[in-house]
């Protein structure tokens, strides 16, 4: 009976491969295109119709991703610069490629204080005051730390899988080290 339920489980994970391999293929055939998205530094976010797609570094590597033609909401984000929108029109059959280098903000001036997080996962995104300032390995060791200016800030913490890990209200001094730890 063991055997036989393996067997059926491994079938049907075959199965659902087999089907996922063909969206790229179902939505060009129904009329979809590619996108190919070239963005300077390659760490940076690429949404499309709020959907995370990946860094733009992964289309790097001649990589599109099958979309539906049709008019899309197109984001690139990078904590560093200022965020990037625009609309893309995607044609059936053709690759739409977008080519954009980030306007980088402008550095912050001292005084700084410095947000560690200890205790999470490497990959959980950090976000302060709703904008996405990296990943707490980033942040986790005694020589790093998130620095930002004295002043009051919404820090979130989440989880690879989308759930929220932390969410407090931090007051952070010029030279103070505020540690916050995974519960």
């Amino acid at each position: 009976m063991t055997a036989k339920k393996s067997i059926l489980t491994l079938c049907a994970a075959v199965l659902g491969v087999f089907v996922l391999s063909l969206i790229p293929l179902a939505a060009e055939q129904g009329g979809g295109g590619h996108l190919k998205v070239k963005a300077q530094p390659g760490r940076t976010g690429v949404y499309l119709d709020g959907k995370y797609l990946g860094p733009a570094a992964n289309f790097r590597r001649a990589r599109t991703y099958a979309v539906p033609a049709g008019e899309h909401e197109l984001l690139l984000r990078e904590p560093r610069y200022e965020d990037y929108k625009t609309t893309v029109r995607i044609e059936a059959g053709r690759t739409t490629t977008l080519t954009q280098a980030m306007k980088p903000l402008q550095p912050p001036k001292p005084p700084f204080g410095k947000l560690r997080f200890v205790g999470f996962e490497k990959y959980c995104a950090v976000y302060v005051n709703n904008g996405y300032m990296g990943h707490c390995d980033e942040f986790n060791a005694f020589w790093q730390g998130l620095k930002l200016n004295p002043g009051d800030y919404d820090v979130k913490v989440v989880s690879t899988k989308g759930e929220t890990l932390l969410q407090q209200k931090v007051s952070l001094a010029a030279n103070q080290t505020i540690k916050l730890r995974a519960q």
